[in-house]
Parts: structure tokens; sequence; C-alpha cells
């Protein structure tokens, strides 16, 4: 991702504050608290995580570790964000839980730890100047998990001029496969996103 991709999602965001507020799922680009937390709980689904390795990409404010760790016992969380506006929110909220760590980062290019899950909820959801951006990042997450990687995208963004990019979830599945056979579609759960686990 270059230097003009990462400043639009970054000014998005910080719009965003602006219009709703530091530390609301507005902020994140959510469109309610209930939105995120169905996104949440599809992502939950992955496999049991009590006793593993968590890395979460573009975490945001944190709410995935708050949300697992209300699930699976003994996790080890990580979450690393671009924006330190966002990680001083996670911080706040979730840093003084054991064995849980955010980090400020761009989740393109930096060196990421290898982690039993990898997740990233929203991550995929803005326009990339790169064709085949989407694809580098599936290989680059699965790269770094021992057991899977979770992953939504948008597939009815009804704003084509906008920040945000639909994904077809049967080129997204095919080329998912190229990975692993053991790949997972879900859908069903909200009208405009999707999910994909692939497991090793």
């Amino acid at each position: 991702m270059d230097f003009v991709d990462r400043s639009l999602i970054y000014r998005f965001h910080q719009e965003r504050i602006q219009m709703f507020g530091e530390g609301t799922s507005g902020a994140l680009g959510w469109k309610s608290d209930e939105s995120q937390k169905i996104r949440f709980e599809i992502l939950s689904q992955i496999g049991d995580m009590s006793g593993l390795s968590v890395l979460d990409l573009g975490c945001g404010h944190g709410d995935l570790c708050g949300y697992l760790r209300k699930k699976y016992s003994d996790m080890r969380y990580a979450g690393i964000d671009q924006m330190e506006e966002l990680l001083d929110v996670a911080t706040a909220r979730y840093g003084s839980i054991p064995d849980t760590t955010f980090y400020l980062g761009d989740c393109w290019s930096a060196d990421l730890p290898n982690m039993d899950y990898v997740l990233a909820s929203g991550l995929f959801a803005y326009k990339n100047s790169r064709t085949d951006f989407i694809f580098r990042m599936i290989d680059r997450l699965f790269a770094s998990c021992r057991l899977g990687i979770g992953f939504n995208l948008l597939k009815n963004v009804h704003d084509p001029e906008g920040i945000l990019v639909n994904y077809n979830p049967q080129e997204i599945l095919d080329y998912c496969r190229r990975l692993s056979p053991k790949v997972v579609l879900r859908e069903g759960y909200a009208e405009d996103d999707f999910t994909i686990f692939i497991y090793r």
C-alpha cells in the first residue's frame, strides 16, 4: 500500500472521529456497535482460541480483543494499527489485560509476528491503487498464521465514488483455495458483508 492510499484511509478516519467522536464505532467506519459485534461473532467462530495466540490486524480500538476474551480463556492477543489515535483508545480499554499488546504500525508492510490465528475485521474495506492488493494481503496473513486466518470483506457498497470497495465472494474464495483446500465462506449474517476462513 503506497503513501497516498494510507493517507486517504487516515483522513477518512480523522473525519469520522470528528463526526462521531473519539472511541466510537462510527469513528472506525462501522454503521453501529451492533454491526461491529455481528462481524466479531462470525470471526470468533474460526476456532477455539483458548490458550492460543491471536493477531488482530487493523485493530482500531481493540474491541475484538474484548469480545474474544469473553469467549476464550488464556488467549494471547496482539493488535496492530497505523493510527495512534485509535490505539490510544485500545490501550486505555484493554492494555492492562495480561497477554495483551498493541503495536503502532503499518499492517501492510510491518513485520508480522507468527501467531496461531490472524484476524482482520474491516482492514480490507478500502480501495487501493494496486489491483492485486487483496490477494497480496491474503498471502501475507496466511504466511503469518500457524492455524488459520479470518477476514471480512464488503460485497454491496452503495457509494462507488467513496473510499470503500466491493469484492466478489466467489473470486476471493477461488483465490483462497489456491492456498489451502480448507477454506470456509460465511455469508448471510449481514447484507453487505462476507467472511472467509483459511486453515492450514
